[in-house]
């Protein structure tokens, strides 16, 4: 089957992320798994590539291009590649929607030329110690001083991607109390400068896979941010957080999809090099038969992200199917992925190989964003059950 997906244009830029990749990346690739983080460099070499600017207006010094197809041209690329760029996904995928949506004029020319450039890296700051998926349950909080002129910021944040480079952090806070009838009431966003007195970063998580996505996490100390600073109106940032959510969720199954069909390109090339008994792995009709279900699972699954995609770039994505699609392309992932592991035998369990990097990276897919559960839970609602 033909994807019509992508045009020209999405492909000269896979040609363009591809020889990037090829001399910039996959040389180095080592150093940063073993440092456990991108240098801070590499996202001056992003900005300058123009990955950052893509749906970024051309006035703060964007392409001006409103698509999520280019970024997904980087999930497949990368993926395909076995790498990451860092932990520069979030400053695109996650806290650019919530500055294009709710940015006033003032602060889109402070925050977005930057951003752009690479200068002003950016993350989002919403899970808490203890709270994981129940985003209403979050404590820190955010008090307007008596003259009116900043807030001041207590709490801490965990699991923060990107959260050691970030130079700007987009951090949820309570402003005012839950009530009775909304325990969601009461969340406000704040773009919060992380050179700011009070703000620290706590360890540097050490995560089981996508090592080189620096993970953090923060803490605030009666930390001022300015009441400029404020993202959108008081007290609707959980409105503003599932707007945005649906985006996220694609991302997700975008990128799980993209894992699962390097995995099968792995592994092919594995076994057709892989000699036992005499003969290529490739020839034993197991090996056949596991690789063709796997590329079954895979078109399944391009197909699914491919929908979600282009309901995405058309604002019809709806939270029920991003959650499907989500559940739908990582558990395609898993399954995937782990066959095509074990058609590696002992070198599959070897880092050294990406297909174990490959292996611990996609996990996390279906916990972050939403657990599985939660995505079932979605769907069941949807489905008026």
């Amino acid at each position: 089957m033909r994807r019509t997906v992508f045009n020209e244009d999405h492909e000269a830029f896979r040609e363009t992320v591809r020889a990037f990749i090829e001399a910039e990346v996959v040389p180095v690739y080592d150093e940063w798994f073993a440092a456990g983080q991108a240098p801070r460099d590499f996202y001056y070499k992003l900005g300058e590539l123009g990955i950052f600017g893509i749906s970024v207006p051309e006035e703060f010094g964007g392409a001006g291009l409103d698509t999520h197809k280019f970024e997904a041209v980087l999930y497949e690329e990368t993926a395909r590649a076995g790498v990451q760029f860092g932990g520069s996904g979030v400053h695109v995928l996650l806290a650019l929607p919530y500055i294009k949506m709710l940015a006033t004029e003032e602060q889109k020319k402070r925050y977005l030329p930057k951003f752009v450039t690479g200068e002003e890296m950016w993350a989002i700051a919403m899970t808490e110690p203890g709270t994981g998926s129940d985003l209403a349950g979050m404590k820190t909080t955010a008090k307007l001083s008596e003259d009116g002129t900043h807030y001041v910021l207590n709490g801490a944040k965990t699991f923060i991607t990107g959260g050691v480079h970030a130079d700007k952090v987009i951090v949820c806070a309570r402003t005012s109390a839950p009530t009775a009838e909304d325990r969601r009431h009461g969340i406000s966003l704040f773009a919060v400068d992380t050179k700011s007195e009070g703000y620290s970063i706590g360890r540097k998580l050490d995560k089981l896979g996508l090592r080189t996505s620096d993970t953090a996490e923060l803490a605030f100390v009666d930390v001022k941010v300015p009441a400029e600073d404020l993202l959108g109106e008081e007290n609707k940032g959980f409105y503003y957080l599932g707007h945005n959510l649906a985006s996220e969720r694609w991302g997700i199954a975008f990128g799980a999809y993209a894992q699962a069909k390097a995995a099968v390109r792995f592994a092919k090339q594995y076994v057709q090099e892989r000699t036992v008994f005499g003969k290529p792995v490739a020839h034993f009709q197991n090996t056949k038969f596991e690789l063709a279900a796997c590329q079954a699972e895979v078109d399944a699954a391009e197909a699914v992200a491919d929908r979600a995609l282009e309901a995405l770039d058309a604002g019809e994505l709806t939270p029920a199917e991003a959650a499907s699609a989500k559940l739908f392309c990582t558990e395609v992932a898993h399954r995937v992925i782990d066959r095509c592991l074990q058609l590696h035998g002992g070198y599959g369990y070897m880092n050294e190989y990406p297909i174990a990097r490959l292996y611990a990276d996609n996990r996390v897919n279906r916990i972050y964003g939403g657990t599985s559960e939660i995505m079932k839970t979605i769907i069941a609602k949807d489905m008026g059950l």
